[in-house]
């Protein structure tokens, strides 16, 4: 029987690289990016083909119960990269830089970055903005630090934005938005992350640009995608937006399987002989 061919961008000694990704993208392959906030499910999505994992300050929202991204600071998104750093061996481990942690200028962003490649251990870094964060993407460029950018619906803007699903770049709108993310490219970063766009803009910005774009919600023309693994799973309920697809319904299947648990012990079907030490 014979073994299927490892794709010439997972290596199976050594973590995937930024040059990885991007030999991937000149090749024309599509590869897959997922959000992971500690160390169990970092290791099943890198065990199911993962190759590159955000530890996104969406864990405000998911992990930690805020109401939005905006209250992550540093000091709660380092022990999670640490945690996703540990559970993997070969996916790129790429950690968000919060709001606050940024946008005071170059030596700020540099001395944020500096804290998740070393006390985190990430591989990169994600910031949010287009021609506004271009002295911050030089500085870590500069300095060695690979910078994924984010444009369109950036959830630290939320509330400039006017709403958290709010699709962006219509009209005229599109025109800035492919400007940024040229502007981007060009001030060295590895990708760029296009959030809540038309499909046709998502287009455009993947074929005028040479580095991979990455979308969430941007259409089937970006040479990568990223979702927000609790989406993904089912686990977050309620009205989703229209891009989240559902590959499982693990709400429902924990609640069935805690609501089991707890008939069980009230009922003292559990433990069981089986279930107890002799």
């Amino acid at each position: 029987m014979s073994m299927p061919q490892q794709s010439s961008y997972q290596p199976a000694d050594r973590r995937v690289t930024v040059h990885d990704l991007q030999a991937a993208t000149d090749r024309g392959e599509r590869w897959a990016m997922l959000t992971s906030y500690d160390t169990l499910t970092a290791g099943i999505f890198e065990r199911a083909g993962v190759k590159a994992l955000l530890v996104g300050d969406t864990s405000g929202e998911l992990v930690l119960g805020y109401r939005d991204t905006v209250a992550v600071t540093m000091d709660q998104l380092i022990p999670m990269v640490q945690a996703v750093v540990r559970g993997t061996r070969r996916a790129l481990v790429v950690a968000d830089l919060p709001f606050g942690s940024y946008q005071g200028g170059p030596e700020q962003a540099l001395a944020s970055a500096v804290r998740h490649l070393k006390e985190g251990g990430a591989q990169a870094v994600k910031l949010e903005g287009g021609r506004p964060a271009l002295a911050q993407v030089r500085a870590l460029v500069d300095a060695g630090v690979p910078v994924m950018g984010h444009l369109g619906l950036t959830p630290q803007s939320v509330h400039a934005l006017g709403g958290t699903h709010r699709v962006q770049g219509r009209g005229d709108a599109g025109d800035s938005l492919l400007d940024d993310a040229l502007a981007l490219e060009q001030a060295g970063a590895f990708a760029v992350v296009l959030e809540a766009v038309p499909a046709e803009l998502g287009r455009r910005v993947s074929d005028a640009l040479r580095i991979p774009t990455v979308g969430i919600g941007a259409g089937p023309s970006c040479d990568a995608q990223i979702m927000v693994w609790q989406d993904l799973a089912g686990l977050t309920t309620g009205r989703a937006p229209r891009f989240v697809k559902r590959y499982a319904h693990l709400a429902q299947s924990l609640h069935a399987a805690v609501e089991q648990y707890v008939t069980e012990v009230t009922d003292a079907v559990y433990p069981d002989e089986t279930h107890s030490y002799t």
